[in-house]
């Protein structure tokens, strides 16, 4: 098994619930991603998500948006969050999923991109904007090299789709909480729960359910019925606020460890 298998694993051993945080690589530089990651690992998340800055982000609400244009104004590119994921490796062994838009990996040349993120320890990759009828175009490069192509699935996503999609699902499905874009409303979970449920009972991997989720609050209700909690816009919303501080790192240790403890009083109410 890859590292997001042995990950969820070690969960449903344990009875407990996932963690995912998302941060957008280079922002506010990529020596602080370095310790960000390195922060996150320590407080408690269990996999993690890098965005890959891009110029036009579509499916990213006005925060990710601004981590993005800081990111790439601090000079990040592609091979930069790859070495990043290297340099990374060299002290933990935690997941990492490579988060973005296609154009940059189909610049840097999709074969050339799988072979320089499967050296640098990338587990899996997911592109917001890739059709699911050009996934075979990705897949057959990632395959063989053994990172998975993360499955994204909506409320909106059709039944027969939906198992057509899941039929080569690996790692595990990440599904949007809502339609719009990241960050711009709340989660309501009453609300999505049986849709995730219905989904489980056909998915092949674990569901990881994403979007709108700011608090502890949140991620504990979300994980009441998914098997991880992705947490995105508020993360980064911390990392700006408190960005050139000395206490960013213990700011976002801090809020890994809320997330973490609302997620375990779901996983284990008594």
């Amino acid at each position: 098994m890859g590292r997001i298998e042995d990950t969820f694993a070690r969960l449903e051993r344990a009875g407990e619930k996932g963690l995912i945080p998302f941060i957008t690589a280079g922002d506010p530089s990529l020596e602080v991603s370095e310790q960000l990651v390195y922060a996150m690992a320590e407080a408690g998340a269990d996999i993690i998500e890098l965005g890959v800055p891009f110029s036009d982000p579509m499916a990213d609400g006005p925060t990710i948006q601004a981590a993005s244009e800081r990111a790439l104004a601090a000079g990040t590119t592609l091979q930069a969050v790859l070495d990043l994921v290297a340099r990374v490796r060299q002290r933990v062994d935690i997941p990492i999923v490579l988060m973005g838009y296609y154009n940059p990996v189909f610049s840097y040349g999709v074969d050339k991109f799988a072979a320089a993120a499967a050296q640098a320890g990338v587990d899996a990759l997911l592109l917001v904007d890739l059709p699911a009828e050009e996934r075979e175009e990705v897949l057959c490069h990632l395959r063989p090299l053994d990172i998975a192509l993360v499955t994204l699935l909506a409320p909106t996503t059709p039944p027969e789709r939906c198992r057509r999609l899941l039929a080569d699902a690996r790692g595990f499905v990440y599904y949007v909480s809502m339609t719009g874009v990241t960050g711009s409303t709340r989660v309501d979970g009453a609300a999505i729960a049986a849709q995730v449920e219905e989904v489980r009972r056909i998915s092949p991997v674990p569901i990881a359910v994403g979007f709108g989720i700011t608090t502890a609050a949140d991620a504990g209700a979300i994980a009441a019925f998914a098997d991880a909690v992705v947490v995105g816009s508020a993360l980064v919303n911390i990392i700006n606020q408190h960005a050139g501080s000395p206490s960013l790192l213990e700011e976002v240790r801090g809020f890994i460890r809320e997330l973490k403890q609302g997620i375990h009083h779901a996983s284990d109410p008594a």
